[in-house]
């Protein structure tokens, strides 16, 4: 059989440290010579299956104290060299591994250190939301990934764009689609572009929602999408070419600091593009207002999904024609925020989205079910919050369905335009006292949360010392002052 070689120079090292051994000592229990030693110390020899043995039986060593080390400590180094104020620091991992064999203490206490340091980040995130909230602005810059530049930008901005208003109303009025939009749009990407649509099964398409073929003019779809995820994936690719300059011009105006975030905004706006085109604005406002905001009434008569429908009435802010200002929140299941939107911006400081009470984490439990809760902050504002599951691409049998949760909300003055205001408690009513069970009592998020008692509670405040007094247990785990 063929012996197997380690090379474990760094912690043959190390363990020799530990033990109070010179290389001289460790080298005659071993019987080798301090030479050959001191080339496997130096990873310019391997260690032998033999020599794993007597390092067991002479010092005691285990041999899995000899190998898989550096796996988690590449994970971790993985981790830290992915943050933006990294990124491109290391040309390869093969640099990370090697620091995770010959120096596993030092690579340790980087993790350590960058842990500590997106901690910090993270409190002074949350210190810049409440001197914001006081009036006081607090400009506080650092490296972010485009992903989170991108969603930052349309988070603090109304999701409302004019111009794309204007050129999707246009681009409908060219299509006339009458009942068949998606129909409009391969004849018009046909027609006017030679491009022709298709759908593909999943095991050709197996990563893939949409892929245009440039070559063959072709525009390929996953079979794995829903009939309304196919038109809107259609309806953004027609959008990409038809308004491309509108679109460019909207991600411009985002003042983004990278071509990635600028491409993702692009996306986005897309996205927004081919909602304008499927729910055209003064039709959708005027159905909106008549169903009360009834999201079922409204994904049926536009023939779109629940996730589609909720998005587009965030839009619905244009002047002189606004609708009631919803903000909306998407998550998965590990509380993941995937999606932040506002018709005047997502109000942070007001609503923050964090909290755990809300009835987006439960709708996990009841997939399907449309939740409706008034939501009282801290500071005594009331929302209305309307909660549902939506599921993502379908998979095969023996695949997980992707599975997130929305949250659609509105201050609960507006609960008398919204059908789903009739779903609170009577007592629930603008501006005045209410049961204390009609009313979940929330928080933007834990850090900035002071509600003493909370059961949900999973960090301390921020604001406050924690109170630690061995004579007194509260209903949290951190209790405080």
């Amino acid at each position: 059989m063929a012996e197997q070689k380690i090379f474990a120079g760094p912690r043959i090292r190390r363990i020799r440290n530990q033990k109070g051994l010179t290389q001289t000592a460790m080298a005659e229990g071993l019987g080798i010579s301090p030479s050959y030693l001191n080339l496997i110390e130096r990873n310019q020899r391997p260690i032998t299956v033999q020599l794993v043995l007597r390092l067991a039986s002479v010092y005691g060593i285990d041999a899995g104290d000899l190998q898989g080390e550096a796996g988690g400590a590449v994970a971790a180094l993985r981790e830290v060299f992915s943050d933006p104020l990294l990124a491109g620091e290391l040309p390869g991992e093969q640099e990370m591994i090697e620091t995770a064999e010959a120096a596993p203490n030092a690579a340790a206490a980087m993790v350590k250190l960058y842990r500590a340091y997106r901690e910090q980040a993270a409190r002074l995130s949350d210190l810049s939301e409440l001197m914001a909230g006081e009036g006081r602005a607090a400009a506080l810059s650092a490296a972010r990934l485009p992903m989170d530049e991108m969603r930052d930008a349309f988070e603090r901005r109304p999701c409302h764009f004019p111009a794309i208003e204007e050129e999707a109303e246009a681009f409908g009025k060219l299509l006339a689609p009458g009942e068949e939009l998606m129909g409009a749009l391969k004849d018009w990407l046909r027609r006017e572009h030679g491009i022709v649509v298709k759908v593909l099964p999943v095991a050709t398409m197996p990563n893939w929602r949409r892929r245009y073929d440039r070559h063959s003019q072709r525009l390929f779809l996953s079979e794995r999408l829903s009939p309304f995820d196919q038109l809107r994936e259609v309806a953004m690719e027609a959008c990409l070419i038809r308004m491309a300059v509108v679109v460019a011009a909207g991600a411009k105006a985002l003042d983004l600091s990278t071509d990635e975030a600028r491409r993702l905004a692009r996306f986005e706006l897309a996205r927004y593009a081919a909602h304008a085109l499927m729910m055209p604005y003064a039709a959708f406002l005027q159905a909106a207002q008549r169903a009360r905001y009834d999201i079922d009434v409204l994904r049926s008569r536009f023939a779109v999904s629940f996730e589609q429908a909720a998005t587009r009435l965030v839009t619905l802010q244009r002047q002189g024609a606004a609708g009631v200002p919803f903000f909306l929140v998407e998550i998965d299941h590990a509380g993941n925020r995937l999606c932040r939107l506002g018709a005047q911006g997502f109000p942070h400081r007001r609503f923050g989205g964090g909290c755990p009470k809300l009835q987006m984490h439960s709708a996990f439990a009841q997939p399907g079910q449309v939740l409706v809760d008034a939501v009282e902050m801290p500071d005594g504002g009331r929302f209305l919050t309307v909660s549902r599951t939506l599921e993502g691409p379908q998979g095969a049998f023996n695949e997980r369905p992707r599975r997130t949760a929305l949250l659609l909300g509105c201050d609960l003055a507006f609960q008398d335009e919204v059908v789903y205001g009739a779903a609170l408690p009577a007592s629930v009513q603008p501006g005045k006292p209410a049961a204390p069970s009609a009313l979940t009592a929330a928080g933007p998020a834990c850090r900035l949360c002071e509600r003493i008692g909370c059961l949900s509670r999973a960090e301390p405040p921020m604001t406050r010392p924690l109170g630690l007094d061995e004579m007194v247990t509260g209903l949290s785990a951190f209790d405080f002052q």
